[in-house]
């Protein structure tokens, strides 16, 4: 079976979304596929106080309201994950898991990215009642709490600075016994009264209630001497780095930073003409709904120029 478009978008988070309504009312018809986990990493978010305009929303209803939106303005929405993407002919060709061959003129990449996670069923268990990896995201529902953040780099280290603005005691544990982070954030860090640091530890198990769900606190092993201890906490933030969905394109576009897509500044467009990155598959740097649907604007409007030159 074979598609036509004008303008596939891959990806159903808050880039996707936008780009397909900007792609909709330019009358490109877009097509977009959702992927593997339609409406991205808000899904898995329970409230959401820093989308404009809207006080509080839970995360998989404001998926939910972008996804109607992208619908009432025209696109076409499929619940298929593309497996194959070839970026070396023209038009761009993309296969999906059930056969399903979508030819393009025109593409937006908008997979977005998944943060990094210790990999422990309790940890499964708690994301989104207590269990976060985004600080900017949920730190403001653990205020004068006691949290713990996870990990060593400049993500961790920043996050935990970050939580003293709302906790009243950050508790940052590290499988080493120094950090990766930059020298200039270490500094900070370690004259920051509210942060204690617990070296050479890893988390064995994040422990909560059942109902309703939340953390209570974490049990750690200590590495040099194979110690277990249990901590009160309220949050645990995972803080170990994000990994771009870039499956698709590792030998087809420039890449940088880890993985994430190279585009122009100031700009979607990637190294291959035509081809436009939206949303945190680009983004090392914010990773925000916002920011992700601002790009997925940029990137509709210039698909739409790109096109109208091809004419």
């Amino acid at each position: 079976m074979s598609k036509k478009t004008k303008l596939l978008i891959i990806g159903s988070g808050p880039a996707g979304y936008t780009a397909a309504v900007y792609g909709s009312r330019a009358l490109l018809k877009p097509i977009l596929l959702q992927g593997i986990q339609p409406g991205g990493q808000l899904t898995i978010t329970t409230e959401v106080e820093n989308w404009p305009g809207v006080k509080e929303i839970q995360g998989p209803d404001l998926m939910v309201n972008l996804e109607e939106h992208a619908k009432v303005a025209g696109t076409t929405i499929i619940n298929e994950t593309v497996n194959k993407l070839n970026l070396k002919k023209y038009p761009f060709i993309a296969i999906s898991d059930n056969g399903t061959e979508y030819e393009a003129d025109s593409i937006i990449l908008a997979t977005g990215a998944q943060a990094k996670w210790l990999g422990l069923k309790s940890e499964d268990k708690y994301k989104g009642f207590g269990v976060s990896a985004c600080a900017t995201c949920d730190g403001f529902f653990f205020k004068n709490e006691v949290i713990s953040v996870i990990g060593g780099g400049n993500t961790a280290v920043e996050e935990a600075l970050f939580l003293t603005n709302f906790a009243k005691k950050i508790i940052l544990i590290h499988r080493r016994d120094n950090l990766r982070a930059e020298k200039i954030l270490q500094k900070r860090l370690f004259s920051n009264s509210k942060i204690e640091v617990i070296w050479n530890s890893v988390v064995k198990e994040i422990i909560g209630t059942e109902n309703p769900l939340s953390v209570k606190g974490i049990r750690i092993q200590n590495l040099s001497n194979d110690k277990e201890t249990e901590l009160s906490c309220k949050g645990v933030f995972v803080a170990i780095g994000h990994a771009p969905s870039n499956e698709l394109i590792t030998d087809q576009l420039e890449l940088h930073n880890g993985g994430y897509v190279v585009t122009r500044p100031n700009s979607t467009e990637t190294s291959v003409p035509g081809v436009f990155a939206a949303g945190d598959i680009t983004d090392f740097k914010y990773r925000q709904a916002v920011t992700a649907a601002g790009m997925g604007c940029m990137a509709a409007l210039e698909a739409e120029k790109f096109l109208s030159e091809q004419k």
